[in-house]
């Protein structure tokens, strides 16, 4: 049995079925035919490579403390909100940790500021009472700069959460 085929009328910019939906299944008007959104507008180059490096540096960053000991518990995913990168565990200290990449180290002077401070340890809060497990142990707030031709810079207590 033989599969009838929806004839195309294809530009360089368009091509379209000659039942009104486009080879990208969606139609003409721009609704998709299955019921789903129309794609969403390519990210511009330069977000699209400090999203590349910022997963670049929390994967280093990630092996980095599983090479001092650290056990990582939670590393953030590439699209979701969680506004903290990895929660590591160690002996009985529970770290938040902020990852960095400034071109170079002088730069991340200011690496987490107070609003991210404030995001994370928001979060700290919501992860904790998702986990009451480790909620009697020790909390640090740290970050790690990853600079090129550098190796990993780990700040302990680099902020503080009390208010």
């Amino acid at each position: 049995m033989a599969k009838t085929m929806a004839k195309t009328d294809c530009t360089k910019t368009d091509c379209t079925k000659t039942d009104g939906t486009r080879t990208d299944g969606t139609s003409t008007d721009g609704t998709s035919t299955d019921g789903a959104k129309p794609p969403a507008k390519p990210a511009a180059p330069e977000r699209v490579a400090a999203f590349r490096t910022g997963v670049s540096a929390e994967t280093r960053a990630a092996a980095f403390l599983m090479a001092k000991g650290y056990r990582i518990l939670s590393q953030a995913l590439p699209h979701s909100s969680c506004e903290i990168d990895l929660i590591a565990k160690r002996l009985n200290l529970i770290a938040f940790i902020e990852v960095k990449a400034p071109a170079t180290l002088d730069e991340a002077a200011y690496a987490v500021t107070p609003r991210q401070q404030s995001r994370i340890f928001n979060a700290a809060q919501g992860w904790l009472m998702a986990h009451p497990e480790h909620a009697e142990l020790e909390l640090g707030f740290d970050a790690i700069l990853i600079a090129p031709r550098s190796p990993p810079r780990h700040l302990l207590a680099a902020f503080d959460a009390s208010p």
